[in-house]
């Protein structure tokens, strides 16, 4: 039996998506479900029991005998959000009773870490053991995800394989409830659907262009198959960054919408958000090298192409995968 938390929201029910294809449903889905903004997420997918986040740790507690293997991919992720008491919760002390719960019952464990750990990019975008103690995150969110990271590279009672992934920006279907958010690509779908235009942040750093912030853009498609191929394979044991290696422009990324849209590009930029100005990463790009040395050999899908079929396939029709 397989436990995926989070997994009424975007990667959590694309990677549950994923495994039904490939003919699994002994899974567990594990959530706060009474958002019905997700409940699309979950429709038509197979599995065999939902049980509530608030009490899956004593659940798990019971049926730890049963589980095979944990992608915990649940969290608090709101960057802009303040509650440091929240992300402490959620994403530090309810990761750390999972991570002993697996360690307890030898469960093999794949968890979501993220690249906002990373903060200004001052200390590079290497997944270097080393080098993550010293990662200096710009907000509540990435230093919840930072806090946790640390804790488990301390940990000497650990589950027989355990796997923290540095998610880069992810992109792609079932992100329709993440409102602000949500990508960049799903608000200028609607933006532009709705207006012909699109408008994005103007550079606030010297040498950066307007619309020229970089991100590694990842399709929610590959993440799951780097989760897969963690979980199934005989990766060591530690942190590993999880993006395409290749930074893109949000300039990029909205002619890409735009031209998948079949619409004339129109695109103009107004200033940041003041509430955002000062903790924005104007450049991520993930170093694969380590994952790869691990055997992961993989064809990474292309913005344009990733877009295409987002929109296309995806927003167009308001289907979920």
């Amino acid at each position: 039996m397989i436990v995926i938390t989070g997994a009424y929201g975007f990667i959590g029910s694309c990677l549950l998506g994923q495994l039904n294809r490939d003919g699994m449903s002994d899974i567990v889905v594990v959530d706060d479900f009474s958002k019905d903004s997700k409940a699309q997420n979950l429709i038509g997918k197979n599995y065999l029991y939902k049980v509530e986040r608030d009490v899956f740790i004593e659940w798990f507690t019971d049926h730890a005998h049963e589980v095979s293997a944990v992608y915990h991919l649940g969290a608090r992720t709101d960057t802009t959000a303040l509650d440091t008491y929240i992300f402490d919760t959620l994403n530090v002390y309810y990761s750390q009773s999972i991570w002993k719960i697996c360690a307890d019952h030898g469960i093999p464990l794949v968890y979501a870490s993220s690249a906002a750990t990373y903060g200004d990019g001052s200390y590079g975008f290497n997944d270097d053991h080393t080098m993550i103690p010293s990662l200096q995150p710009l907000n509540p969110y990435g230093w919840s995800k930072q806090q946790f990271d640390i804790w488990a590279l301390a940990q000497t009672h650990c589950p027989p394989k355990w796997i923290g992934l540095k998610f880069f920006n992810v992109y792609g279907p079932n992100e329709y409830h993440k409102s602000r958010m949500a990508s960049v690509i799903f608000h200028s779908f609607n933006k532009i659907k709705a207006t012909g235009a699109m408008q994005l942040f103007k550079s606030h750093k010297s040498g950066i262009a307007d619309g020229h912030q970089s991100r590694d853009f990842i399709y929610v498609k590959d993440i799951v198959d780097i989760c897969n191929f963690c979980m199934n394979t005989n990766v060591r044991s530690g942190i590993y960054n999880a993006g395409t290696g290749q930074a893109r422009t949000f300039l990029d990324l909205t002619k890409a919408t735009f031209d998948a849209m079949e619409v004339v590009q129109n695109i103009s930029f107004i200033d940041t958000p003041i509430d955002i100005r000062d903790t924005y990463q104007y450049f991520t790009e993930a170093s694969m090298s380590k994952l790869k040395a691990q055997g992961f050999e993989h064809t990474f899908i292309s913005l344009e192409e990733g877009v295409r079929e987002y929109v296309q396939d995806f927003l167009s029709h308001t289907n979920t995968f």
